[in-house]
């Protein structure tokens, strides 16, 4: 019995190999892959042999597997190529994103509102005084004249008032001075 399905397994195999592998490759278009797959569907008839009935078409039964393990690479191939696809609908995605970021970005707008948070922040660590006597002076573009009369004081001591708020200014810009030489034009924007 075992030298009759031994017999039985080498001719299907001599007779039906090439014309197998010629199937398999119609589909999956890779001699190697259908050679493989034709080699696992002749294991698996080898080792299902038994239950099957003698009377059974051996080649066809051999093509049914061979045809289904083509189906299943077929079918793990598309899930591969729809999850390629999908990473390179995210990777274009992510792209276009910074593409579209990069582009709206102004760094014009985003260093002069950095530089005016600073002098936001300084402004309001300042004295009430202080900080009326810079606002009116450089925002409110009033003379030393005019701050001093309207806050009763002397002229000296807006100057002195000043002098210390642009000393805490310098200091807190010193990443930033070289480029604006401190010319305060960003003090358009509100002050605190």
């Amino acid at each position: 019995m075992c030298s009759d399905d031994t017999q039985r397994f080498n001719r299907l195999y001599r007779d039906y190999r090439s014309r197998f592998i010629r199937f398999a490759q119609t589909y999956v278009e890779d001699y190697d892959t259908a050679e493989d797959i034709v080699m696992d569907s002749m294991m698996y008839y080898w080792e299902n042999r038994r239950r099957l009935p003698h009377e059974n078409n051996l080649p066809a039964y051999v093509l049914t597997v061979i045809k289904n393990k083509c189906l299943n690479h077929l079918q793990r191939e598309r899930r591969r190529a729809e999850a390629e696809s999908r990473l390179h609908q995210w990777a274009d995605w992510e792209l276009n994103l910074r593409i579209a970021t990069l582009e709206a970005c102004d760094p014009e707008k985003l260093f002069s509102d950095e530089v005016q948070q600073i002098i936001d922040r300084t402004l309001a660590s300042l004295s009430a005084q202080s900080r009326e006597i810079f606002i009116r002076s450089k925002y409110k573009n009033q003379t030393n004249r005019e701050v001093a009369d309207a806050l009763e004081l002397s002229v000296k001591s807006v100057e002195y008032h000043i002098t210390q708020t642009l000393k805490r200014l310098r200091t807190a810009l010193k990443d930033y001075l070289p480029l604006l030489f401190l010319g305060l034009p960003v003090l358009g924007s509100s002050p605190v």
